[in-house]
């Protein structure tokens, strides 16, 4: 702890003034809001919050992040007359797009027309299914978000999409953790945190990789203080010396608010993208050091020799290079790795948003494997979720490899399935996300269908993904509020769809959180916004009308029985069918997947994966840029300030050592450039590694070059090589 009070001095989020701020934005339904924090289950990030509880430890739970995102479901209807003509809203950004209000009534547009006009559901539905019914199925496609959706609606978007014909289906995981999906169904069979947060309490040991869990999973900051009142040291592998990681004010623990809490034991600041060569180094240091668990790797693996091999011919030099950290400070890892008999490993975007993201999961997995922290106690591997629906996302089958949660898409999997749906689904695997927005700029979709999410500030290169948009001939629009993607000039048509929250969802729903733990949130009494309805009852609906001979093969009468049918399909989730009043939950696989270090692999064994080190070398002159979330949920952005590091949005975060060799200060203005655009913005000096830089996302997308993927899943690498000049010498030369 600090011995200066309320962290005078230092860069801090002043959380209570926060919380009050976050309660001033809410006023306008306080009864409503409240019902929500009291009954519901928090549609932020994946932690699971039921009411004001969860199921890690006693006390109230709540953060500004729920609290940021409870005026999108209390706020009330838009006046449909602002719709009339798109110009004047599209000089609006997105935050004053949603605070025009909630999406009331289903709305079209025609190409050539000035802005959309209100229609009836029937016309709607009618429309759209014409439109499906003369296509054909490969060239229809879906989009689920993962704003507040449910494990139903996700399930019946998949069944719809296959009703129909398609596989061509994705949600957003695919960029955010769909590498570690790969990852750990390649090397030990499962695809989820094999541990639960209340192994981080007692465990000697936890490692952030990539992660900034301050800033986008607040909650998870007070699990940690309990950790360490336990002796629990943490080590954090990160270009950016995080400073939320490094000293943070618990606001509901008196002490940690009033004098803060030092998190972090050790930083271990490499280059973007040099995790494998850091990883790779410290396993190096573990094998000659004979601190490997022989006995765990011979009787629960296979591959450790290859691996061996490959580490042992890669030179210390080529590590050290390519790590940005030196041989010791590996060394240094490695020890406490070694001295700590449990150990956690978590992770997030710095792993996944990468062109080798799948390749990094496995580093780590490899590193995990090493000394036996898989299926114990106090230990496990832990990709750690950003937001509420993205676990359940892709084990519903809402994604284009798979039918559900251990049922990938083939020949075998779809005459199960046709026994429990009475239709056959099809039997190749579909577009991901990026491959839709390809084969629309390339004029091969006839219909997208967009539940939630904005393609437009998700993915690079903004302008081609806005012209691939303005291809589709029928593009539809479910969501809550506005978005600019729905600003989009048409090709033919645009269709606004107006959903319903998950807390207004007739016989509500579940989400799965990053533990596995399945909850049922239950629906909330209180005022509806005009004809909005349940997500999963506009996919169903449509697909009725669509195919109206076979409608009664789609049709569920409530929520109910979708659970009882997701219990079928799915049986991992057995057990979802019983969830119907608040406070109801499961973990599938109970607290700990792989126990005794069983793996559901074909020979039971964990497999280790050979790692080259990648191409992530940064050329003379170059910085390698990587963008970066603060004060907001998703690309939904909240304010203007990153108050755990005192940057705004437009800043470009850089090292003292960098800013000295450009000749700029703090805020001193630069222009980043590459081949593909430039970006205007002012320098905060932070704690990054020399040669690494920062901007924040969605806005440092105009830097980042679509196709650049990894090949295994289609993630987009979600980071560039640049240039930096100040921006007076930059002005001249032009």
């Amino acid at each position: 702890m600090s011995s200066v009070p309320f962290g005078l001095g230092f860069t801090k989020p002043h959380n209570y003034r926060e919380v009050l701020r976050s309660a001033w934005n809410n006023k306008r339904r306080p009864f409503f809001t409240w019902r929500i924090l009291r009954d519901g289950v928090c549609d932020g990030c994946a932690l699971g919050t039921t009411g004001l509880r969860d199921f890690t430890m006693e006390g109230i739970h709540l953060c500004t992040v729920r609290l940021d995102l409870l005026p999108l479901n209390t706020m009330g209807s838009l006046r449909t007359r602002r719709l009339e003509d798109v110009k004047a809203l599209r000089s609006k950004s997105s935050q004053d797009l949603r605070e025009l209000g909630r999406l009331p009534y289903p709305m079209i547009r025609h190409r050539g027309n000035r802005g959309f006009r209100r229609i009836s559901w029937d016309d709607a539905f009618q429309f759209a299914a014409r439109q499906i019914r003369a296509t054909s199925p490969d060239r229809l496609a879906f989009f689920i978000t993962s704003r507040g959706m449910t494990n139903e609606s996700y399930y019946v978007a998949n069944k719809v999409a296959r009703f129909l014909g398609t596989n061509h289906i994705d949600n957003s995981s695919r960029p955010c953790h769909s590498p570690s999906t790969t990852g750990l169904k390649d090397t030990i069979g499962v695809a989820a945190s094999t541990c639960s947060y209340s192994d981080w309490i007692g465990t000697d040991l936890i490692v952030f990789f990539g992660s900034d869990v301050p800033n986008n999973q607040p909650v998870t900051m007070k699990y940690l203080y309990y950790a360490k009142k336990q002796g629990t040291k943490v080590a954090v592998v990160n270009p950016m010396q995080e400073p939320g990681l490094e000293r943070y004010w618990v606001p509901s623990v008196p002490g940690s608010a009033l004098f803060g809490t030092r998190f972090a034991d050790e930083f271990f600041a490499i280059h973007t993208g040099g995790d494998i060569a850091f990883i790779n180094g410290v396993l190096r240091h573990l094998i000659e050091n004979r601190w490997v668990d022989d006995d765990f790797i011979e009787k629960h693996t296979t591959g450790f020799y290859p691996v061996r091999v490959e580490v042992a011919s890669q030179t210390w030099e080529q590590l050290e290079r390519q790590a940005g950290v030196s041989k010791d400070r590996m060394l240094d890892f490695a020890r406490m790795y070694h001295e700590a008999k449990s150990a956690i490993f978590v992770w997030s975007m710095g792993i996944t948003h990468h062109r080798f993201g799948v390749d990094n999961v496995k580093a780590i997995v490899n590193l995990g494997l090493a000394r036996g922290i898989v299926g114990r106690e106090k230990c496990g591997l832990m990709p750690i979720r950003g937001h509420s629906g993205v676990q359940g996302g892709s084990e519903m089958g809402a994604q284009p490899a798979a039918y559900g949660l251990g049922f990938p898409v083939d020949d075998e999997h779809a005459d199960r399935f046709a026994k429990l749906w009475g239709f056959r689904p099809p039997t190749m695997p579909g577009m991901t996300a990026v491959g839709m927005i390809d084969a629309a700029h390339e004029r091969r979709l006839d219909v997208l269908y967009l539940a939630g999410g904005n393609f437009l500030e998700t993915l690079p290169e903004p302008e081609y993904v806005r012209t691939a948009l303005e291809r589709i001939p029928l593009r539809i629009h479910q969501d809550l509020v506005v978005t600019s993607q729905m600003l989009v000039e048409p090709e033919e048509t645009v269709l606004l769809f107006p959903a319903q929250t998950r807390y207004e969802q007739r016989g509500g729903g579940t989400e799965t959180s990053t533990e596995r733990r399945v909850y049922f949130s239950p629906e909330i009494p209180g005022r509806r916004i005009g004809e909005s309805r349940p997500e999963w009852e506009l996919f169903m609906d449509l697909a009725e009308r669509s195919l109206p001979d076979s409608a009664h093969l789609i049709h569920f009468d409530d929520a109910a029985a979708i659970r009882r049918e997701i219990a079928k399909a799915i049986p991992t989730y057995q057990g979802i069918e019983k969830l119907s009043a608040k406070g109801d939950a499961f973990q599938y696989g109970g607290p700990r997947l792989c126990e005794g270090g069983v793996f559901p692999m074909p020979d039971g064994r964990a497999r280790f994966s050979v790692m080259a080190l990648p191409d992530a070398d940064i050329p003379a002159g170059q910085f390698l840029l990587s963008t970066r979330r603060g004060k907001q949920f998703n690309s939904m952005i909240h304010g203007e300030v990153d108050l755990l590091l005192g940057a705004r949005r437009s800043d470009v975060l850089m090292s003292v050592e960098d800013a000295k060799e450009l000749g700029v200060a703090d805020r001193d203005e630069v222009l980043i450039s590459n081949d593909l655009g430039s970006y205007r913005g002012r320098v905060h000096i932070a704690p990054i590694r020399p040669r690494n830089v920062q901007i924040y996302w969605p806005e440092g997308n105009v830097l980042i070059r679509r196709g650049v993927v990894d090949p295994q899943c289609e993630m987009p690498d979600y980071n560039a090589l640049v240039r930096i000049a100040p921006a007076a010498t930059a002005q001249g030369n032009a």
